[in-house]
């Protein structure tokens, strides 16, 4: 599933992001002082230089929000188009045209 959805917007935007290291995680790695309540659905670090840009989505959380497999797939495309938007500078209707427009 996480596959289908990159690999759909690697292709369309490689030229524009450049070299992207995806990835799935079970769970993120949250800091002592994290806020309570709130759990990251992704990370994202900008690469530099030789160093590839990461974008990891984390399993269980998203699994964890979903109640069915449709809405999993959903979240995980809102998740990974928000990400690559965010690295182009651009709406994420645009990364996506299956993006939910009142989302934006």
């Amino acid at each position: 599933m996480v596959l289908d959805v990159v690999t759909a917007i690697d292709e369309r935007w490689s030229d524009r992001l450049g070299l992207v290291e995806y990835a799935v995680e079970d769970t993120p790695q949250l800091p002592d002082d994290w806020e309570a309540g709130s759990v990251p659905l992704s990370s994202l670090v900008r690469g530099s230089g030789a160093v590839p840009t990461r974008l990891v989505v984390f399993r269980r959380p998203l699994e964890h929000r979903a109640s069915d497999r449709a809405e999993l797939e959903a979240m995980v495309l809102t998740v990974v188009v928000e990400q690559v938007a965010e690295l182009l500078g651009i709406p994420p209707s645009d990364v996506d045209p299956r993006y939910p427009d009142d989302l934006d």
